[in-house]
């Protein structure tokens, strides 16, 4: 997907992109690709790989969801910002703070922040399951995402204790999320979540199946959870 095509493909979806927010774009590529090579921030470093599989596959999530509005929005293990500093480039209005475990990885946002020049977004070195317990962010936020982190059962407890009551968790997955699906239900009706919608698609071009998954935080979440670092991840809410 060149650049056009990504223009374009968003303005079909009503999404409409300035000049100055696709030169944020170009330069997000590049910071991107310089500060690869000095760490291991993706594999994917192709020009047009990058806007179809990490800029477009990011901003998918407000095909579903409206994000042109003041959110605060918290992305849990965002690795080089994705889903959530697409979504922010192309809805400035919002306010994102990203969670991620390793320090390097937040001095890399650091400085793509300050290339792009966006104001309202915040980077905290945590482990989610830390994070999830401050009183200052455990349900504070109107949006959690996350996108290819963990299962959904384990991504469920890292996320919801974040989401406010009435707030929405949004995940971004891949091929395997049906089978997730089942594994992850009850874990999310424990966390105090409920199943909104589940929208599935396939990417353009390569065709690689997507799902949007929107859960509604309807009650709070139990002081339990998220439960110690790893915890999650070895014995999921089952």
């Amino acid at each position: 997907m060149n650049k056009e095509q990504f223009r374009n493909s968003l303005q079909e979806k009503g999404i409409h992109v300035s000049d100055e927010q696709m030169e944020q774009f170009d330069t997000y590529y590049r910071v991107l690709v310089e500060w690869n090579e000095k760490m291991n921030l993706t594999a994917i470093t192709d020009e047009e790989e990058v806007y179809l599989k990490h800029f477009y596959d990011s901003i998918t999530a407000a095909f579903y969801f409206d994000f042109d509005k003041e959110l605060n929005i918290c992305d849990v293990g965002a690795g080089a910002g994705f889903p959530s500093l697409p979504i922010k480039i192309a809805f400035p209005n919002i306010n994102v703070t990203i969670v991620d475990s390793l320090k390097k990885r937040i001095t890399f946002l650091d400085h793509l922040k300050e290339q792009l020049g966006l104001q309202n977004v915040q980077f905290i070195h945590d482990r989610a399951e830390t994070f999830g317990k401050n009183k200052l962010y455990r349900e504070s936020f109107d949006v959690v995402t996350a996108r290819a982190v963990a299962r959904m059962a384990v991504l469920s407890e890292l996320c919801l204790p974040l989401v406010k009551v009435n707030g929405i968790f949004l995940a971004l997955k891949g091929s395997n999320f049906k089978e997730e699906e089942r594994d992850s239900r009850k874990a999310v009706q424990v966390l105090g979540g409920v199943w909104k919608q589940v929208h599935t698609f396939h990417l353009p071009e390569e065709e690689s199946e997507r799902s949007i998954v929107i859960i509604e935080k309807k009650k709070a979440t139990p002081k339990g959870y998220p439960r110690k670092p790893g915890v999650p991840n070895k014995n999921p809410i089952q």
